[in-house]
């Protein structure tokens, strides 16, 4: 059943129907924050993936975060691209948060009786680098995602998903992965460790998108069906600094 079957097409440079309370839009925004922080603290530390005779280095944060795109997707899909953009901005503020604030504990003198024994502060030392490479690159490659996706939707008159979610990855994941390494780790590994690195991150979150289609396909079918909502983004402006719901 397609989604035109049981919800209204809202455009975005419309005002949202006073009986917009979506059910479920604050557990995405709330699990796409809590991915995103978790993601960057785990990009502290690097570790290598044994492939046989390729044995690419990874960073921690690549575990968790392609999730955040399929969120994204999620979002733009179902609720359009101006709710999407006000969630990116959240992510990114708590991103900034809890970076800023471990950033804090580190620099604060440790006490003798420390379990941490010194080992807090070396790791965090470096969350201030991770900081800039990850909201550079999640500025960059969730507004393209959103984008693409969003074009997409109407240039496939809402038909064929895989082609956007998928499509709109190969874009935002691409300009992510390319942004945050060369940010995070240029100057700290070698450089044949670094762009395997690279190459590693992109085609493992590329192939966890085009092995999770079939969920975000269910995912999706539910949203639209529980909120009774299908945004297609025919006059959205897309100015990624813009923060109402109109236009």
């Amino acid at each position: 059943m397609s989604s035109a079957q049981f919800q209204p097409e809202v455009s975005e440079t419309s005002p949202p129907p006073a009986s917009a309370r979506f059910r479920y839009f604050d557990l995405i925004l709330g699990l796409f924050a809590v991915v995103l922080i978790i993601s960057n603290v785990a990009s502290t530390k690097t570790a290598t993936a044994n492939l046989g005779v390729w044995k690419p280095a990874f960073d921690g944060g690549t575990i968790l975060f392609p999730l955040t795109y399929i969120f994204g997707d999620l979002l733009t899909e179902v609720y359009g691209y101006a709710r999407s953009r006000r969630v990116i901005w959240f992510g990114l503020a708590m991103n900034l948060l809890a970076t800023l604030t471990f950033a804090l504990v580190a620099a604060l003198p440790e006490s003798p009786d420390s379990p941490t024994k010194g080992a807090f502060g070396p790791v965090f030392a470096f969350a201030p680098r991770i900081l800039l490479a990850s909201t550079a690159a999640f500025f960059v490659g969730e507004f393209l995602n959103s984008y693409v996706l969003a074009h997409l939707k109407i240039a496939t008159q809402g038909k064929h998903l895989w082609t956007r979610t998928i499509g709109s990855t190969l874009v935002g994941q691409g300009a992510d992965t390319l942004v945050f390494s060369l940010i995070a780790f240029l100057g700290v590994l070698p450089s044949d460790v670094l762009w395997g690195l690279i190459l590693f991150n992109y085609l493992y979150k590329v192939a966890l998108e085009v092995l999770l289609t079939p969920l975000t396909y269910a995912v999706v079918a539910f949203l639209k069906r529980a909120e009774g909502v299908d945004t297609y983004d025919r006059q959205t402006d897309f100015n990624p600094f813009r923060f109402g719901l109109k236009g």
